[in-house]
């Protein structure tokens, strides 16, 4: 099927734009191109359009596909259960205040997420969902950038949050840097995280969790265990610090919206999964105050 002439237009003027070498335009017009739902291919006498699919579908998340190579330093992803107006205001607020390279795992048909797709933008549909613990660890191996974040859904840029934190990473004196944490209470028999605010942290929470891609990797990532999300990221936090690593809380530009992962989600399964997850937490780590931040 041919592609509508307001497609070849784009092509068009992406090509003149190529020949004035306005690289910038021409990256945008590709943009647009594929938000029409085509991939253009230069060819030795033009270009040509070839209709293209937005969302990448599989059926097991072990068969995902490295990303593109890319010149960005950072992805952003974000895993989405659901609620999927909140996820494209929260990639479009990604995409107004940094140029950071996105991908988005939904694990419901994510045909309406396709509106966001963009050449730095990839969203993918598994048919399975294994649980909050691989889909975090899926989506670091596959990431081209040397630093990922993963960031939930209910959380929206209101400025620049990704240059001060790629700017903290680079200096590889913490292997995380995140928007929200605490130090866990010791006195509650580390039961309890309390938030100091900015400093160095014991644990970081998935609102925001901005990592060092082979550092995550080499801790052997999230606990595939952690069907859920909640606590999960504390307990990974912790295999970081007993690996040496060190951990940022940063005042960033970023707002919280309403977190339907946790108050949307069936109260028994919540609890009972967090409780796991927690559990775990406390069996491994409890006690190994070595591996604490010195700021109390």
């Amino acid at each position: 099927m041919s592609a509508p002439e307001h497609v070849f237009e784009l092509g068009r003027a992406r090509q003149a734009a190529r020949a004035e070498k306005n690289f910038a335009l021409a990256d945008q017009l590709r943009d647009q191109i594929a938000q029409a739902g085509y991939d253009i291919v230069d060819v030795f006498d033009g270009f040509e359009l070839h209709e293209k699919s937005l969302i990448h579908v599989v059926a097991d998340i072990k068969k995902l596909k490295n990303l593109p190579k890319c010149d960005r330093a950072i992805t952003v992803a974000i895993i989405v259960h659901g609620f999927h107006e909140d996820a494209i205001t929260s990639v479009n607020s990604i995409k107004a205040h940094s140029s950071a390279e996105i991908v988005v795992l939904a694990t419901q048909s994510a045909q309406d997420l396709a509106v966001v797709v963009d050449s730095h933008t990839h969203v993918i549909q598994i048919d399975s969902d294994p649980g909050w613990g691989e889909c975090a660890n899926a989506l670091l191996k596959i990431a081209a950038t040397p630093y990922v974040v993963i960031m939930d859904p209910s959380t929206t840029f209101t400025g620049d949050a990704i240059t001060p934190v790629v700017e903290e990473l680079k200096k590889k004196e913490f292997a995380a840097v995140g928007w929200r944490g605490g130090l866990v209470n010791i006195e509650d028999q580390w039961r309890t995280v309390d938030d100091k605010g900015a400093g160095e942290v014991d644990v970081l929470f998935s609102y925001f969790f901005a990592l060092d891609k082979d550092a995550a990797l080499q801790t052997g990532g999230f606990n595939p265990r952690a069907i859920y999300y909640r606590n999960a990221d504390m307990e990974f936090s912790l295999r970081l610090k007993h690996a040496s690593g060190r951990l940022l809380q940063m005042d960033l530009p970023l707002e919280q919206g309403r977190h339907h992962g946790y108050y949307d989600t069936e109260e028994s399964f919540r609890d009972a999964q967090s409780k796991k997850n927690y559990d775990r937490i406390l069996e491994r780590f409890r006690g190994k105050e070595a591996i604490l931040s010195p700021r109390r």
